[in-house]
């Protein structure tokens, strides 16, 4: 029989009832398939979680410990490339070598001054909602969501605005497309040479100047990582939030009441309705056993991040997430954890408090069940949202006439005053 696609999860209206039944059929870890012919194993249980994670030496993160890649069940071409080929960088390796190389993202991530993060998005945000506040209407993923995350890193890692502008374009190329991939890494090398001659207070500087990078490609490599490991998952973190704000009453009464704050719905996201529903992947090294089935050595098992919160084992048949709660694995764990967690929420909590604040009377303008999902097996994203609001909020910052944002390229609006909004 063959294994549901992993697809399945994330493409459908909500995946809870989904991974409550993969829960129902095959326990913590259920078989799926990733492409036709090549199947995995989706692990879905707490501390099944914490086994794969946290045991380098049984599961391995190098992909060239894939059995399906060694077979050529896998073909270079796969779909599944961008996500799980091999990658000589941080994410690609364990042991000794994979702390060599996140030792620098660690420093680099710790010399983020949070106040200066939050005031360079909250400027980008105020300068996204000035291009759209005059028409009353927006989509708050093309027109927003999507515009915040990589321009503000670029800010941290020293890009002037016009290049954020062109990365984020190369980012928006089809995933995994040549061209885009030759662009993004050819901002980034430019970005590099030019602080080699010419340090500044950013991140390349500092990775530039780090023992631990021993060459030129692993600086770039580093500096990739930092971009494209924050980019998507954040876009997703943002836009998600809103999205329950737009479509869920119990959600958006409790924010807007004032009973949930804004740490604490993005908390909630991560556990019940992560960005990243499934992350690839672990190999194991040798045959063995994870939450009663036996795992053959070469087999890939993915890290079913949202399937977690069905494991009724870990929470005694409570609600999963609780007020305070950050027990989820949204950002994996062990060797291979998210480092940049901390920017990472400054970036979405003042992004979604942002636009609360300012838009007014904010509506979806669809039936919330029209709402489609960007197609991917990894991510669970909104296509778009489309919103009408009535009004901004006076002092609304960086609404100025004919003024565009620095880093976010927003459209060009003129000046408005709240009255006038949604005319």
């Amino acid at each position: 029989m063959t294994p549901p696609p992993l697809t399945a999860t994330t493409a459908c209206p909500a995946p809870g009832p989904v991974f409550a039944g993969l829960w129902r059929e095959h326990g913590p870890v259920a078989p799926v398939e990733l492409e036709p012919g090549v199947h995995a194993w989706l692990v879905m249980g707490y501390e099944e979680l914490k086994t794969l994670t946290g045991t380098p030496d049984l599961f391995s993160r190098d992909a060239r410990d894939w059995k399906a890649v060694q077979d050529g069940t896998v073909q270079p071409d796969s779909p599944l490339g961008p996500m799980m080929s091999f990658r000589d960088d941080v994410i690609g390796h364990d042991g000794e070598e994979h702390r060599r190389l996140r030792r620098p993202l660690e420093d680099a991530i710790a010399s983020v001054e949070h106040r200066r993060l939050r005031r360079t998005v909250e400027s980008l945000c105020a300068g996204l909602i000035g291009g759209f506040a005059a028409t009353g209407t927006a989509d708050l993923v093309a027109d927003y969501a999507a515009a915040v995350p990589l321009p503000a890193i670029g800010d941290l890692i020293g890009l002037a605005p016009g290049q954020s502008r062109e990365l984020l374009d190369a980012m928006r190329a089809p995933f995994g497309s040549q061209e885009g991939d030759r662009r993004f890494e050819a901002v980034l090398s430019e970005l590099a040479e030019a602080r080699r001659d010419d340090p500044r207070d950013d991140l390349t500087s500092l990775l530039l100047g780090h023992p631990d990078l021993r060459t030129e490609a692993e600086v770039l490599q580093s500096i990739v990582v930092l971009v494209s490991a924050g980019n998507r998952t954040t876009i997703g973190w943002i836009a998600q939030t809103l999205r329950l704000v737009l479509t869920d009453p119990r959600f958006a009464s409790r924010v807007r009441g004032g009973r949930l704050g804004i740490d604490d719905a993005l908390d909630e996201v991560l556990a019940v309705d992560p960005p990243m529903i499934n992350m690839p992947a672990r190999y194991a090294l040798r045959d063995t056993e994870l939450g009663g089935r036996p795992i053959p050595r070469g087999d890939a098992l993915i890290l079913g991040l949202a399937g977690v919160a069905h494991d009724q084992r870990a929470h005694a048949g409570k609600p999963f997430w609780q007020s305070g709660n950050r027990a989820h694995l949204a950002w994996s764990a062990g060797p291979h954890a998210c480092p940049a967690r901390d920017p990472a929420r400054t970036i979405a909590r003042t992004a979604v408090a942002t636009a609360l604040h300012y838009l007014r009377d904010l509506r979806l303008t669809v039936d919330p069940a029209e709402l489609e999902f960007e197609p991917s097996p990894w991510t669970r994203c909104p296509a778009s949202l489309p919103v009408s609001f009535t009004e901004t909020l006076p002092g609304c910052p960086d609404l100025q006439a004919g003024e565009e944002s620095d880093l976010g390229g927003a459209r060009r609006g003129k000046s408005i005053r709240p009255s006038e909004a949604g005319r």
